[in-house]
């Protein structure tokens, strides 16, 4: 779907970024449901995201945009975004092309903190 910049504004102004610019942004697989990532997005990467239907987030650590994919080849194709009651926080359904975290694991989410709750 092609969207144009009136249309992409006008979704980005609905969303409520922090005091430095950022709204976290949940990757999820719009298959299956798997939550695969969290993220940060800015303004303008949001607004690539809504443009490209690539995904693009900003890394805190780099201080700098991202496709995701752009080194591993591992992109991510947007089916939806959906955002909360808030409008602070993004749920992201993806399509992944192979794993989404950067250790080779299909979900960033891997590791198990406690035992499961009964």
């Amino acid at each position: 779907m092609t969207r144009s910049n009136e249309e992409i504004q006008t979704m980005v102004a609905r969303v409520k970024f922090d005091d430095r610019g950022l709204v976290p942004a949940i990757a999820q697989d719009a298959a299956n449901g798997e939550v695969l990532m969290l993220a940060y997005m800015n303004a303008e990467s949001l607004a690539l995201t809504l443009g490209t239907g690539l995904c693009h987030y900003f890394s805190r650590s780099r201080n700098r945009l991202w496709k995701k994919g752009e080194s591993s080849g591992h992109v991510q194709r947007l089916k939806e975004i959906r955002y909360d009651c808030d409008g602070d926080a993004l749920l992201l359904r993806i399509e992944q092309d192979g794993p989404a975290c950067h250790t080779g694991q299909r979900s960033c989410f891997y590791r198990q903190l406690s035992e499961p709750c009964d």
